[in-house]
């Protein structure tokens, strides 16, 4: 199966770059340490340092796996300019149709990827989620449908696209 291509920016792939070398490297030696000093203390069957060294090493091997899947499948770029097309990058306005008074902003993108802490406010949808393929490359004024994890059908009118600055 191939990997879905990931827009990032110059800085986040630097930073994921950065952090997959960190991991790879240094962080692979402190797991094996960690792990070395738990064998050191006898009886692995019940020793709770050893077990817990070994589930650390479990997700950071599977962070070495996500980072690379997505830094070999990434498109680095600056984000995207002034368009009335949503693409991953944009914040985006939307309203409900069943509800023209109930209106969301949110990033089309990914939390980590562009850089935002649990400190910013702002939703943030994949393009792979069930609302961000359905903005995806929709104009402003283009009224989409998805379907919402619960089944039901959601019916939204795109209001504004700007770039997400930050």
């Amino acid at each position: 199966m191939t990997e879905p291509t990931t827009w990032l920016t110059q800085d986040a792939f630097d930073r994921l770059s950065e952090e997959l070398a960190y991991l790879k490297g240094e962080g692979r030696r402190e797991i094996s340490a960690k792990i070395a000093h738990a064998r050191e203390e006898g009886d692995l069957s019940e020793n709770a340092g050893y077990h817990a060294a070994r589930e650390e090493q479990g997700h950071q091997e599977a962070r070495i796996r996500v980072l690379t899947a997505m830094l070999e499948n990434a498109k680095v770029g600056e984000a995207p300019g002034e368009s009335d097309e949503v693409t991953p990058g944009s914040l985006v306005t939307i309203y409900y149709d069943d509800d023209p008074d109930d209106d969301d902003t949110f990033v089309l993108g990914s939390r980590e990827l562009m850089g935002l802490d649990d400190s910013v406010a702002l939703e943030v949808f994949s393009p792979q989620s069930p609302l961000g393929a359905a903005v995806l490359g929709a104009k402003v004024g283009a009224t989409v449908s998805y379907t919402a994890p619960t089944g039901s059908k959601i019916q939204v009118t795109i209001v504004e696209v700007k770039p997400f600055t930050g």
